[in-house]
């Protein structure tokens, strides 16, 4: 028998939104942890916002914003004007964020006017912090094998934003720049004047950029550090060693694996003052030879940090197709630098969710 096409509405409903969702959803044990790391930033939600004046209008919820920020990322929403509108018809996401069916979104502005008090006050980087805590407490981390590389990441800049620093050419038309040699040291997009040209081949065009590093944890690929910074050739190896600082263990030997641009006597000597052993690949095309020799590729080890470190490439890959690296949408060192560790936080949550078997005694 066919059924009737017809709809009928109910005036009132009884079905709550914990209801549509599906008990082995994916986003189920990301939300819990999303939301045990944020009972914790509590006392800093609350700091941020001591400076307000008083009887004005609330603003959105700090973890309101973070778990829509992690869907951004998770979804591959391409901007804050779609995320707002899925989030107003789509159930997952309003599950997810905290919101009923009957409350009302954000205007997209007001959404990003409060992202960016977020990013100001560096909550991106508390939440990473947490996904590294959540990884160890369940003993996913090595804590002394290491692999470190870097990305680059592209500005939101064109060519044509860049302009002489003197202001010589503020006369000329913006396109009008062939065959005339341009460097970071004569020219500075007017769109970004952070970002920096940079090309990590000679096959590819050099573009207004910015690096992404990130130091992965040998154990099961996670990250447990990542950075931002002006794209040059000595920052890759510059960060690297800031970064091993921060995770080496005091006391406790630890290697590091690498790819050949790190193959150079400072960034060498660098990882040994800090009892890191450099296991990086060797670049025996440099002029004098490898900075490293047989005493330490004959280990072991060695080969085995050579095998890993390709997983860091895993993340780069997820954050450049899922996440929204390739080519950020903001502007300015601080701002790249706290959607990167955003999009490595979202990574490592999904990565715990598939790791979180190999230890159902920690499991929540």
């Amino acid at each position: 028998m066919r059924g009737a096409d017809h709809y009928n509405e109910s005036l009132f409903s009884t079905v709550r939104l914990e209801e549509f969702v599906p008990a082995d959803h994916p986003l189920r044990p990301i939300r819990t942890w999303v939301n045990a790391a944020l009972a914790q930033m509590d006392t800093k939600f609350s700091g941020m916002y001591e400076a307000d004046v008083k009887g004005g209008r609330p603003s959105i919820a700090p973890e309101k914003l973070i778990r829509a920020m992690l869907l951004q990322v998770l979804f591959s929403v391409r901007s804050e004007r779609q995320l707002v509108e899925q989030i107003s018809y789509n159930l997952l996401f309003r599950w997810f964020v905290g919101l009923s069916i009957d409350d009302a979104v954000w205007n997209h502005s007001v959404f990003s006017k409060n992202r960016d008090r977020l990013l100001e006050h560096d909550v991106a980087t508390e939440l990473f912090n947490a996904t590294v805590e959540m990884a160890d407490a369940r003993g996913l981390l090595s804590g002394e094998h290491f692999s470190v590389d870097g990305t680059l990441i592209q500005a939101w800049a064109s060519h044509k934003s860049l302009r002489r620093k003197d202001g010589s050419d503020d006369g000329r038309p913006p396109e009008d720049w062939r065959g005339e040699p341009r460097s970071n040291a004569t020219h500075q997009s007017t769109s970004d004047p952070e970002s920096r040209l940079y090309r990590k081949s000679n096959a590819a065009p050099a573009l207004p950029s910015y690096l992404g590093h990130v130091l992965t944890d040998n154990r099961h690929g996670l990250v447990v550090n990542v950075r931002a910074s002006q794209s040059d050739g000595t920052a890759e190896r510059e960060v690297a060693t800031q970064m091993l600082a921060d995770a080496a263990r005091p006391g406790q030997r630890a290697t590091v694996g690498a790819d050949k641009a790190y193959d150079t006597q400072g960034f060498v000597k660098a990882c040994r003052e800090m009892n890191v052993t450099p296991h990086v690949a060797q670049n025996t095309a440099r002029a004098g030879g490898s900075a490293i020799d047989g005493r330490t590729t004959r280990h072991a080890g060695y080969e085995i940090s050579q095998r890993k470190r390709k997983c860091i490439e895993q993340c780069f890959g997820w954050g450049k197709v899922v996440g929204p690296i390739r080519q950020v949408m903001v502007r300015g060192l601080n701002k790249v630098d706290q959607l990167l560790t955003l999009t490595m936080a979202a990574y490592n949550l999904t990565r715990l969710r598939s790791l979180a078997p190999l230890r159902p005694e920690c499991a929540e």
